[in-house]
């Protein structure tokens, strides 16, 4: 008997945000299955491979959670890490042939490293030509992190991330760690650029004390 669907965008606070908010949230300990890259998304092959191989083992697991432990849930929405050796090109000069990148989907921690690896080798059976062996499972546990919701175009990212990375983040006496989160809560290829809803998150921490 399947009990009650789980959607972690309702179940998690971490997952919600305000546009024109900027918040602090403590984010949880997750489990990601993750696919790494580098270069401009809208042009790198490896990207759109990156996402041919992590929904059908998302999905892979998911059906097997509902047949074998009678647990389903929503799949929860894409993630992506992002990186670059100067951040600028993320918040102003916007240069994508310089960022490295993770792309995530979240997995329920229900399930194990079993079932994980029983879906890999069934996706590999059924499509045989998508590189499985790219797909890692990671925890990530960024703790502490600063967040808002940035509607529009991805482009239009820039001035939301450069007043949140220079101007609240130091104003909560923070400083910024770790790597550039997004979450994209609405899907781009049925969704106008100017309505996509994103949430911006960087991990923090406390900025170290000044030596006398």
């Amino acid at each position: 008997m399947v009990t009650v669907k789980t959607d972690v965008r309702k179940s998690l606070d971490s997952y919600r945000a305000r546009r024109g908010e900027f918040r602090l949230v403590e984010v949880p300990p997750l489990r990601y299955l993750a696919v790494d890259g580098h270069g401009d998304p809208n042009t790198s092959p490896g990207y759109a491979r990156a996402l041919e191989v992590l929904y059908p083992l998302a999905y892979a697991l998911k059906f097997a959670s509902r047949a074998e432990l009678g647990r389903d849930y929503v799949i929860p929405p894409l993630e992506g890490l992002w990186w670059a050796a100067d951040m600028a090109v993320f918040t102003r000069e916007r240069d994508k042939s310089a960022w490295d990148w993770t792309m995530m989907l979240m997995t329920p921690h229900w399930l194990g490293a079993e079932h994980v690896a029983a879906a890999r080798e069934s996706v590999a059976a059924r499509k045989p030509s998508l590189p499985v062996e790219r797909v890692r499972v990671e925890v990530l546990d960024e703790g502490l992190c600063a967040q808002t919701l940035h509607i529009g175009s991805f482009d239009a990212e820039g001035p939301v991330l450069d007043d949140l990375h220079t101007r609240f983040v130091p104003e909560q006496g923070l400083v910024m760690r770790g790597k550039h989160h997004e979450i994209y809560l609405s899907d781009p290829r049925r969704t106008a650029p100017d309505r996509l809803r994103t949430i911006l998150r960087q991990p923090v921490g406390p900025a170290r004390p000044e030596r006398a």
